[in-house]
C-alpha cells in the first residue's frame, strides 16, 4: 500500500513540476494609466435608475408604505413631458416616471410596457458641455442639441440606446 501511495505522490509531483503555471510581469516602464485614453470630463457616480409607471400613487405607496423608503412629492415636468418622483436609497436614487400630456415619451413606453419598467439610468458627469463634445465626435447620438434642465434642476442629456447596448443613458452635471 506505501509504495502505491508512493508512485501516486511520485507521478503527481512530476506533473506539477512540468506544468507549472507561466506568471506574466507587467513592464514598469509603462504605467496602466497609458492604456486609458484621455478625456477632458469624467464620469461620476450613478445618480438614479428611472423606472417607468403606470400608476404613480401606487408605485410612492409601495416604496413608502410596503418597503419603508423615503419618498419625495410628486414633481411636475412639463418640459421632459414628465411627473416623477424621488425615491431615496441610501447610495442611489429611483426616479418614478409616469405621463405628462399626450406627447410624453413616458406615454409611449408604457404603450409598449403595459406594466412598466426601467426607463434609463442616469450618470453624473464633471462637465456636460465636454462630454457631449466629445461623444459627438465619437459617433454617439445625443437626443438634443443642447442640454436641457433636469429633475434636479441640473443640466442633462439622453444618449441614443442604440449606441449605449440597449440601454437610454442620461448623463447630469454633477
Amino acid at each position: 500500500m506505501a509504495a502505491v501511495l508512493c508512485r501516486g505522490a511520485a507521478g503527481l509531483l512530476s506533473r506539477l513540476q512540468t506544468s507549472a503555471p507561466t506568471v506574466r510581469t507587467l513592464s514598469s516602464s509603462k504605467s496602466s494609466s497609458q492604456n486609458i485614453p484621455s478625456c477632458l470630463w469624467k464620469l461620476g457616480r450613478l445618480n438614479h435608475v428611472a423606472i417607468a409607471v403606470p400608476d404613480l400613487e401606487k408605485a410612492q405607496s409601495l416604496y413608502k408604505n410596503v418597503l419603508g423608503a423615503q419618498v419625495s412629492e410628486t414633481v411636475a415636468l412639463p418640459e421632459h413631458g414628465v411627473y416623477t418622483v424621488f425615491v431615496e436609497l441610501g447610495n442611489t436614487k429611483l426616479e418614478l416616471l409616469h405621463p405628462l400630456g399626450e406627447k410624453s415619451p413616458i406615454a409611449s413606453f408604457l404603450q409598449k410596457n403595459k406594466t412598466g419598467g426601467m426607463h434609463h439610468i442616469c450618470i453624473e458627469v464633471d462637465d456636460i458641455k465636454a462630454a457631449m463634445t466629445e461623444l459627438k465626435k465619437k459617433k454617439i447620438r445625443i437626443l438634443s442639441e443642447e442640454p436641457k434642465i433636469g429633475a434636479h434642476g441640473k443640466p442633462v442629456i439622453f444618449l441614443h440606446p442604440k449606441d449605449c447596448h440597449g440601454v437610454l443613458v442620461e448623463l447630469e452635471q454633477a
